[in-house]
């Protein structure tokens, strides 16, 4: 195994570098492949499908008397939003495990193709499919109780959407750098999960956390992207603080790309040193 490793440059670029030169039919096609493999995955159906359903039902039932104003904004983003943060946890998170167990993760890592470049298409086919939870969350919500998403601004949901696509997709990439370092996958996806849920305010406003959980929550990028969501479908009524917020979401996630590229470039480091890729 440590010829395996070996023979690749030790001169080469870091995560980061790397990342300007992937080549896009290497990501193009893993993405697809992705969206098929996960696809096939029966737990991937359930998050993906039955998911947003039976959230749609349960957030439905909590926010129906709450006298929250456009609560359907609460109930069909919040029930997709958990769905597709379930999927990424549950798929993007557990492909690293999975390729583990199979013995192909040392031939991922070593491909001329890159690693990073497979993982980010991983990554962009699981994230991108489980944004069809939204769509059925909202299908559910308009046939089961006859409360649509009113989208008032749809010019900035398109903006707000690509950005929530960034930010999960530069939480991914750290999750996955991690990952790959450890073999206790599982429990550390099952983990992650409702925290998430609860810190970055996918079915209530952060709000009504306590403040030293409010200062944890706007340090993560998914927060400002599900705010710059609510802001969308309620309406845009100021558009500079819509823009300052997404300004402070593109900080976020430029130094989370950062922080990836270092925990790359240790990862690497560690791997060629120890050749302990599949056995950490």
């Amino acid at each position: 195994m440590k010829h395996l490793f070996a023979s690749r440059s030790h001169n080469k670029p870091p995560f980061l570098a790397e990342s300007f030169t992937m080549p896009r039919s290497v990501i193009l096609s893993t993405m697809i492949l992705q969206m098929k493999q996960s696809y096939a995955r029966n737990m991937f159906q359930f998050c993906l499908i039955a998911n947003p359903i039976l959230n749609t039902i349960l957030l439905y039932e909590m926010f129906r008397n709450s006298g929250q104003e456009n609560f359907a904004s609460y109930v069909v983003l919040g029930s997709g939003l958990m769905a597709i943060w379930g999927c990424i946890c549950f798929s993007s998170a557990g492909d690293i495990n999975r390729e583990r167990n199979i013995g192909t993760l040392r031939v991922i890592f070593a491909a001329p193709a890159g690693f990073p470049a497979i993982i980010v298409g991983k990554i962009l086919g699981n994230t991108l499919l489980s944004l069809v939870s939204l769509l059925i969350s909202q299908i559910t919500a308009t046939v089961l109780y006859q409360a649509p998403l009113a989208l008032i601004s749809p010019g900035y949901f398109c903006i707000a959407m690509i950005a929530l696509v960034v930010s999960f997709v530069v939480i991914s990439s750290i999750l996955a750098c991690l990952l790959t370092l450890s073999r206790r996958t599982t429990l550390y996806m099952n983990c992650i999960e409702i925290p998430f849920i609860l810190l970055c305010g996918f079915s209530f406003p952060i709000e009504i956390l306590p403040s030293w959980l409010q200062t944890i929550s706007r340090c993560l990028s998914p927060t400002w992207a599900v705010e710059l969501l609510r802001m969308s479908v309620d309406g845009v009524t100021d558009s500079s603080l819509f823009w300052h917020k997404l300004e402070i979401l593109a900080i976020l996630s430029a130094l989370y790309t950062l922080f990836a590229a270092w925990l790359y470039h240790v990862m690497d480091r560690r791997i060629r040193i120890h050749a302990s890729l599949e056995v950490s």
